[in-house]
């Protein structure tokens, strides 16, 4: 995926009120740009770190700026969540991601659950495959990238609703992908939701399936393409 414009460098100021951060830019203007993470955003977003906008030509938008990456000095780390399904989309087409190859059909926000919608759904003659994305930005001290970076009820809904699907006869699969390249292998944030950890090793022993794909990252475009290993029990 390209950014359809040249980002806009800056310095971090602060990032509050969840959807909100202030940066200053190279002219020395500070600017207050909508913050596209729900998340705590721990480990990516210190004050004084490089940070890149993009900017909104749109009248009706109170916030002409939106935060799309940051550089803690040794990688950039891609923060705007929404990006997430829309890089799986591309990979998948791409086929940059074989696990999930071979499907005649691929659709998004598709209804199922229990009131939810699915990110993608893949479909052929040979059945359908349910695919949860999920954005990975956390990396802790000891070198895992993580998921969350704080307890989500949502996700872990969609978790059970993943193993309802296998329980139904399809495939389903757990695709986090991870916006940043400093870290070692995935896992679960246990200290962060115990709650979401033992729900994923519970669901995975059930037949849901885990993929985790790292993304390529510089100013100019974002490409989910690496994949990336994971453990379920917190060993290298």
């Amino acid at each position: 995926m390209e950014f359809h414009q040249t980002l806009i460098p800056g310095r971090l100021i602060k990032r509050y009120k969840r959807f909100l951060a202030d940066v200053e830019l190279k002219d020395g203007t500070v600017v207050t740009a909508h913050c596209p993470n729900s998340g705590s955003m721990k480990t990516c977003n210190e004050p004084g770190w490089q940070v890149l906008l993009s900017e909104s030509n749109n009248p009706k938008r109170k916030l002409k700026y939106t935060w799309e990456l940051a550089h803690n000095s040794v990688c950039w780390i891609g923060v705007n969540t929404h990006l997430a399904n829309k890089l799986a989309v591309e990979a998948i087409q791409k086929g940059w991601i074989p696990e999930l190859g071979g499907y005649d059909k691929l659709e998004t926000e598709r209804k199922y659950g229990q009131n939810s919608r699915i990110d993608i759904l893949l479909s052929s003659a040979g059945g359908k495959c349910y695919v949860e994305v999920k954005n990975v930005t956390l990396v802790e001290e000891d070198g895992f990238y993580k998921f969350p970076d704080s307890v989500t009820t949502r996700g872990l809904k969609h978790l059970y609703e993943l193993r309802d699907m296998v329980e139904q006869g399809h495939r389903a699969v757990m695709l986090f992908a991870i916006q940043r390249s400093d870290g070692a292998l995935f896992k679960p944030a246990e200290a962060i939701d115990p709650k979401y950890s033992a729900a994923l090793k519970e669901v995975h022993t059930q037949g849901v399936e885990i993929l985790t794909y790292r993304a390529e990252i510089s100013p100019e475009s974002i490409e989910l393409k690496i994949k990336t290993n994971y453990s379920l029990t917190g060993k290298k």
